[in-house]
């Protein structure tokens, strides 16, 4: 890349001013416009038969103050990507929203509202092959409070400075006490030394 500057001349530029979008891989049977409709209306796209259990799960979600929106596809995909790359196409229409995409077999996600580990985690737990009981247990992994891992950091950080504090602490005073025993030997005369 070059650009001209002040004086007329072409400069190479180090790197490019511009961050490339990664593409998104959306399966060409997945009929996007069509998903982001049934997402608009009801919050779910999905087939018929799972259509109930799945809205029952987004209301659960909106009572303990989650915006779930979720896609099922009937099939799989050829991988896993295009079920992340589905969920943050629809993600891009609501920014305030979690979305869960699902297939038989794999499951993607985004958020704008929870970390990549706790939606992962989410994921983990909704590869189950049933929709409903696979978003169930999404949504119930976005509930469970994370575990305080900054806190124990700083404590196990604590823990080891007082042990170092300590230790050293110790060796000062054991120094100490052998210098003390070893001054008062050389101070108590042997009687027998001056005959």
């Amino acid at each position: 890349m070059t650009r001209q500057d002040s004086f007329g001349s072409f400069v190479a530029l180090p790197f490019p001013q511009t961050m490339p979008v990664l593409p998104t891989y959306i399966p060409q049977d997945v009929d996007m416009q069509a998903v982001k409709a049934q997402i608009a209306a009801v919050g779910v796209s999905a087939p018929a038969p799972d259509l109930p259990g799945l809205l029952d799960v987004v209301d659960h979600a909106r009572d303990e103050g989650i915006d779930l929106k979720i896609v099922l596809l009937d099939h799989n995909p050829p991988t896993d990507t295009p079920m992340r790359d589905i969920a943050t196409v629809v993600g891009a229409d609501y920014p305030d929203a979690t979305v869960l995409a699902l297939s038989p077999s794999y499951v993607g996600s985004y958020s704008t509202h929870y970390p990549r580990v706790t939606l992962e985690a989410g994921e983990d737990h909704a590869k189950t092959g049933n929709p409903v009981v696979s978003a169930h247990n999404f949504v119930h992994e976005l509930e469970t409070p994370e575990f305080p891992w900054s806190v124990l950091t700083i404590v196990l950080l604590i823990g080891v400075l007082a042990a170092a504090v300590g230790t050293r602490f110790m060796q000062l005073r054991s120094r100490r006490s052998a210098t003390s025993a070893g001054a008062i030997e050389t101070s108590v005369v042997d009687p027998n030394e001056g005959v």
